[in-house]
């Protein structure tokens, strides 16, 4: 029997760790970014695993679902036995009032946030209700941001707490439909990747709340993504997951 866990974002950050710490326990993976990962083919052959990336440009809703149909060949055969979806990328910019931000922008921000995740999400679980003995769970890492409002943050703010109530609705249907796979969100914290480097370089104008998340990393109040990764694969690990729940860091860490 095999194990597969499709991974969006795991050329860095929280994806990659994520991504080492599934081959290593002994999950194929399949990655989907624009860039590779030069250090997981390497970890995939000392695990005897299968790692295979997909080029996909995740604000291009054709190219998503033709990636997911590509891929899906590999990944959903007779010997699959449980799969995971992991939701990780994402964008946070455009860091500004909401007043500044230009089209482009915002609709670039709502694919790769939103409708990336929700699209694959969809296609993922359709698959997965034609094989009656596998496990599937799709995961969205969501963000503190989802339930709270931050200044210059409009766009992630709104697309997180969208994410979130789509985590439950879905969840709800796959209850009442009796399938037995599991839709969850997990919310990483404040971690050490290039995206709090984005962060940080933001001006007080568009973000007001930015010498905050500076005294964070001074501090060194930053999560290590690899510890962070490690809580969210003992999450999927654990036969108890429970179906349409919000699994925050704060509760391990």
């Amino acid at each position: 029997m095999s194990k597969f866990a499709i991974v969006t974002g795991e050329s860095r950050g929280l994806g990659e760790g994520i991504a080492k710490l599934l081959l290593e326990s002994g999950v194929n993976v399949i990655g989907l970014s624009r860039s590779q990962n030069h250090h997981l083919p390497g970890i995939a052959k000392e695990n005897n695993q299968i790692y295979k990336h997909y080029s996909c440009d995740l604000s291009d809703p054709e190219q998503v679902e033709g990636t997911f149909n590509e891929l899906k060949e590999l990944v959903f055969t007779k010997e699959l036995s449980t799969v995971f979806l992991v939701n990780n990328a994402a964008a946070v910019g455009p860091i500004d009032q909401a007043m500044n931000v230009n089209r482009k922008e915002l609709v670039q921000h709502v694919h790769i946030n939103t409708v990336a995740p929700m699209l694959l999400t969809n296609l993922f679980l359709k698959e997965a209700q034609e094989f009656d003995a596998v496990q599937a769970i799709s995961v969205i890492v969501t963000s503190g941001a989802a339930r709270r409002a931050i200044y210059g943050w409009s766009a992630y703010c709104s697309t997180k707490a969208g994410m979130n109530m789509y985590t439950e609705t879905v969840a709800l249907e796959q209850e009442e439909l009796h399938t037995g796979n599991k839709v969850i969100a997990f919310d990483p914290g404040v971690m050490d990747t290039e995206m709090q480097e984005t962060i940080r370089s933001s001006n007080k104008e568009a973000f007001s709340d930015v010498e905050r998340y500076r005294k964070l990393k001074e501090e060194n109040h930053l999560n290590s993504p690899m510890d962070v990764a490690g809580v969210l694969i003992d999450i999927l690990n654990d036969e108890d997951v429970v179906n349409g729940k919000l699994y925050s860091i704060k509760n391990y860490l």
